[in-house]
């Protein structure tokens, strides 16, 4: 199997939900964010995992 680079927006993309998850460790309560942060992280290792797995992505 070869992996690829991700591209920039897949990057971005990933690393603005990881934020997202991160911020109410921090004590920033976003109403509808804060209860999933643990499904926001696993998106964003996902969004990741597929932009480094499939080519053009």
């Amino acid at each position: 199997m070869k992996l690829n680079a991700p591209t920039k927006i897949v990057f971005i993309i990933s690393a603005v939900l990881a934020i997202l998850a991160l911020l109410p460790m921090i004590g920033v309560a976003i109403p509808n964010v804060s209860v999933h942060t643990t499904w926001i992280a696993l998106a964003g290792y996902v969004v990741l995992a597929a932009g480094n797995l499939f080519k053009g992505l």
